[in-house]
């Protein structure tokens, strides 16, 4: 590794299959091309081999417990790694490991910068939220990952727009090309979501709460006039919702045309097979990766008009925008959509030229690496 270089630890509580954890996964590999000595710290997950695939080193720890003392022991556990291992950078990317590398910063002899990427939309009704949230904004600059964040960053905190580095989420081309998915893989994604015959398939992806809003589009795709399609629910999630969604699904008749798919690691595939992809979050996405994935596999989207979907989805170019939580609204959608097989290919087109244009990692993670230059010269 190039000793001239800075050398970053990045901080987070679990390397799930989030946004989070692939944007640091992504950095990771981004600091490795980059002959970059990375570290990172999380209590582990689903990615934590493809992080360790990278070349950085893994740093075993739950930097995401909350409590005061946890955060003070991982804070002086953190401060002996930056001094062992010579940090230059402390990226911090959610607010208790954000708490545990600030204090680590001051407490380490060698004092390294410490930067921080709003990732959400923290909740912020009160003093003590608030004061709990201010960590993220203790850094010299602040990545917001969305212009949506950007904004709220301004707004709600009052924190400088000069000292805000706007890096919006990106796709990875080179696993996301419609490409290099085969006729054949389509076909037999289609089949195995239950699109046959032609049928439309629409295909919603992503952990099922309540707040993704799923129910909304099982009620729209019911009162829809066109009755040709299938819907595919795919990913995991609170089993309460999945008992919820399937209770409604088999309320309005729709089992034999609505698949729940589970959790399935061919989402470039899913995409590329799929007539139109919805997303339905009723609470703003802070960027909702989801939609420039799409995307960029050709296929149009259906979103709620808020947060980053008004970033990434042009209406009536690239996809459609609905208000949140209108079942009614999201089925003229669909209807629109579905009615001129010609204008949704055009539109897909359309949408795969904007992402590439707009929103691939190499663009997200120029940016983001921009903040590192910019602490380090602070």
């Amino acid at each position: 590794m190039d000793k001239t270089q800075p050398r970053i630890l990045q901080l987070l509580p679990a390397l799930g299959d989030g946004g989070v954890e692939r944007g640091t996964v992504e950095m990771a590999s981004y600091l490795a091309r980059k002959h970059i000595e990375n570290w990172a710290a999380s209590a582990g997950g689903p990615l934590l081999e493809p992080l360790k695939d990278t070349g950085t080193h893994y740093i075993p720890l739950e930097v995401g417990r909350k409590s005061p003392l946890a955060i003070l022991a991982n804070a002086r556990k953190l401060a002996r790694v930056i001094d062992d291992n010579r940090i230059d950078i402390v990226h911090a990317r959610s607010r208790a490991p954000a708490w545990a590398g600030w204090l680590a910063c001051r407490l380490s002899r060698r004092k390294p910068r410490f930067l921080t990427t709003f990732h959400g939309v923290y909740s912020h009704g009160n003093g003590f939220k608030r004061t709990y949230n201010n960590v993220m904004l203790k850094a010299p600059v602040v990545v917001a990952n969305s212009a949506f964040i950007r904004d709220h960053i301004i707004s709600v905190y009052g924190f400088p727009a000069e000292r805000i580095i706007l890096s919006p989420r990106g796709v990875d081309t080179a696993l996301f090309d419609p490409a290099k998915v085969s006729d054949e893989q389509r076909a037999s994604v289609r089949e195995e979501l239950g699109a046959e015959d032609g049928a439309p398939l629409i295909t919603i992806v992503g952990r099922l709460t309540d707040w993704k809003g799923h129910r909304y589009l099982v009620e729209a795709a019911d009162r829809a006039a066109n009755k040709t399609w299938h819907l595919a629910i795919v990913g995991s999630g609170n089993e309460g919702v999945i008992a919820d969604l399937k209770a409604l699904v088999a309320e309005r008749g729709l089992g034999a045309r609505v698949t729940i798919a589970g959790s399935r690691r061919d989402i470039p595939a899913i995409m590329a097979a799929s007539d139109l992809v919805v997303s339905t979050s009723t609470r703003p996405e802070a960027f909702g990766r989801v939609a420039i994935e799409a995307e960029v596999m050709g296929t149009p989207v259906i979103a709620t008009a808020h947060g980053g979907s008004l970033e990434t989805i042009i209406d009536g170019e690239t996809g459609f925008l609905v208000p949140p939580a209108n079942a009614d609204a999201l089925a003229e959608a669909i209807d629109a959509a579905l009615a001129d097989p010609a204008r949704l290919k055009a539109m897909g087109q359309a949408a795969r030229a904007h992402v590439l244009a707009n929103f691939t990692v190499e663009m997200m993670l120029e940016k983001e690496f921009s903040a590192y230059e910019a602490v380090m010269s602070a």
